[in-house]
């Protein structure tokens, strides 16, 4: 097997057709064919299934995956050394991150990160926790920010510990209260992001035996923001997107600290450290660098 073959396999996967990594790859439909049929040949049993939902893989084919997503990620890698070794500051790096991360920290970082390596391309993508899980595994990108909770099957990198906090319409509780206990949490209504979302404040209500009533079940901070305003419900939310605010969406709510205090650990996940390519192990330095710097702010 080739180098090509494997990147065919790794297109076919992220398309989900023959076709589509075919054009994604400017080659021939019949030669994308031709290169899975040669590696069945080779191994001795198919990798692929089609059927009228797409492609997907064989058993076989799911092992094979990691393997060849680490060989494709250590060439990536390679090539960008190369580069460096030429003295070239240039290539693209790949960061994902979550809704929060990416009002509170990105663009500063973008900022910072382009004046100091103003001819590396810097591509954000903003997803769910198993987004940035899935687009880090697959190699979509080079760099994650997300939580220890959502980094399964990832190498990760704790950078900063992010309160969680209660957050309610204005004048919910009646009585002056300086912090939030499970036990006022009991049978409360909930505004709550999608599991992909959610896994910090999942725990938390697991852990306390908090059943949710639920009809708002929402994908980002600000709507939820927007839910807990009108009273659909109480909401368990990072301090990170809190301090981000500047709409002023904090003057109709009330914020509480939970007691115990409860904290989600954010930090860099790669698939393989490692492999890392030269600008995506500055562009991680300079995550690494600033965050530091803006907890001392």
């Amino acid at each position: 097997m080739t180098l090509l073959s494997y990147e065919i396999f790794n297109s076919i996967i992220e398309q989900g057709s023959f076709a589509k990594a075919a054009e994604i790859m400017h080659l021939t439909p019949s030669a994308v064919s031709h290169s899975v049929s040669s590696m069945e040949e080779e191994i001795g049993t198919a990798v692929f299934v089609r059927d009228k939902n797409g492609v997907k893989l064989t058993a076989t084919g799911e092992q094979l995956y990691p393997y060849i997503r680490r060989i494709l990620q250590a060439n990536k890698g390679l090539n960008q050394t190369l580069e460096d070794m030429r003295e070239l500051d240039s290539g693209f790096v790949k960061v994902g991150c979550t809704n929060t991360v990416c009002l509170a920290w990105m663009p500063d970082i973008i900022t910072t990160f382009n004046k100091v390596h103003p001819n590396i391309q810097l591509q954000v993508f903003q997803g769910s926790y198993s987004d940035v899980n899935e687009w880090a595994k697959r190699g979509t990108i080079d760099v994650g920010i997300i939580s220890k909770k959502a980094c399964e099957g990832l190498e990760f990198e704790e950078l900063y510990e992010d309160e969680l906090v209660c957050v309610t319409p204005k004048g919910y509780f009646n009585k002056k209260i300086d912090y939030i206990t499970p036990k006022e949490l009991k049978n409360q209504p909930f505004v709550v992001q999608q599991d992909s979302y959610n896994k910090d404040v999942n725990s938390y209500l697991y852990e306390h035996q908090l059943e949710v009533r639920s009809n708002c079940h929402i994908l980002d901070e600000q709507s939820t923001i927007a839910m807990v305003q009108c009273g659909a419900g109480l909401s368990i939310m990072p301090m990170l997107f809190i301090g981000a605010n500047t709409r002023g969406d904090f003057m109709s709510v009330d914020i509480y600290p939970l007691k115990p205090k409860e904290c989600r650990n954010l930090g860099l996940c790669y698939p393989d450290k490692s492999l890392l390519s030269a600008a995506a192990a500055a562009l991680s330095d300079h995550i690494r660098e600033y965050v530091k710097t803006w907890e001392q702010k």
